[in-house]
C-alpha cells in the first residue's frame, strides 16, 4: 500500500485516520473508542504524531486527536491508493471504500464544474465555528448579513460568490463573527462553500479570506443551488 506520498500504516491506523476524516472534527478517545472500536493510545498514536498526519491535545483527558493538513493531504492520497490484495480484509474494504469515493467526487467536479472537498464531504454539521467554539445564538444576525450581502453580489440564487467579495460587503462584522455565521449556514440545505478548483487562479485577497474546513481553505460560496 505505501506510496511516496502514503506511508505504510497498520490497519487500526488507518481506521483511526478514516474516522477522523468522516467525522471532520476533533474526537476524543471516548468517542473514537465508540466510532471506532478503539482508543487512539500507544504505538499507533505515537506513530501517526510522528509521521504527522494527526495532532493529539493532552492537555485534560481523555485526550483528543484531529487530523493535520497533511493527515487531510494523505487521507486525500489515500483515496486513489489501490488496495492491497494481501492482508486484513477490513483494510482492503476501507481501501475500496474510499477509492470510491474519491471516484464520486471526482464525477461530481465533472458533472457539476465544481470541486467538493473531502473535508465539506463527511462535514456532519454540529453548530461548530472554525476554531471549534459552540457557535453563538446570536450568530442569527450575523448570517441574515451573510445571505443579504450574498443576494447583492450574486447574479442569481445559486451562483458562485467568493468570500473575499462577500467580506468586503460585510466589513463592519468581525472576521470571527462572519465565520461563525458561514458555518452555521452550512446547516442549511441551500448553502455550500467549496475551494477554488484552479488554485492558480487565487489573488492573495481570495486566499486571505478563506474559510478553513476540514483541513482545507475554501473561498466561495452558493447559497440556493439545488
Amino acid at each position: 500500500m505505501p506510496t511516496e506520498d502514503v506511508p505504510s500504516l497498520t490497519p487500526n491506523q488507518i481506521l483511526a485516520l478514516v474516522v477522523l476524516m468522516s467525522e471532520a472534527h476533533k474526537l476524543n478517545n471516548n468517542e473514537l473508542k465508540e466510532l471506532a472500536g478503539f482508543s487512539l493510545t500507544g504505538d499507533d498514536n505515537k506513530k501517526l504524531e510522528k509521521l504527522g498526519l494527526i495532532q493529539t491535545d493532552r492537555s485534560h483527558r481523555p485526550f483528543s486527536h484531529e487530523l493535520t493538513d497533511k493527515g487531510w493531504h494523505v487521507m486525500r492520497d489515500l483515496h486513489t491508493t489501490e488496495p492491497p490484495k494481501a492482508g486484513k480484509s477490513a483494510s482492503r474494504a476501507l481501501l475500496t471504500l474510499l477509492g470510491n469515493i474519491h471516484r464520486s467526487l471526482e464525477q461530481l467536479q465533472v458533472t457539476h464544474g465544481v470541486k467538493l472537498s473531502e473535508g465539506e464531504f463527511f462535514r456532519q454539521v454540529r453548530g461548530e465555528s472554525v476554531e471549534g467554539a459552540v457557535v453563538s445564538e446570536t450568530a442569527g444576525d450575523a448570517e441574515a448579513q451573510v445571505r443579504a450581502a450574498y443576494a447583492e453580489l450574486a447574479p442569481a440564487p445559486g451562483e458562485w460568490v467568493g468570500l473575499a467579495d462577500l467580506r468586503d460587503k460585510l466589513e463592519r462584522l468581525e472576521r470571527a463573527e462572519v465565520d461563525r455565521a458561514l458555518m452555521a449556514l452550512l446547516d442549511r440545505g441551500d448553502v455550500r462553500i467549496i475551494p477554488v478548483a484552479n488554485t492558480k487562479a487565487l489573488k492573495p485577497r481570495d486566499i486571505a479570506a478563506a474559510l478553513r474546513i476540514g483541513g482545507e481553505d475554501n473561498h466561495t460560496l452558493s447559497i440556493g443551488r439545488s
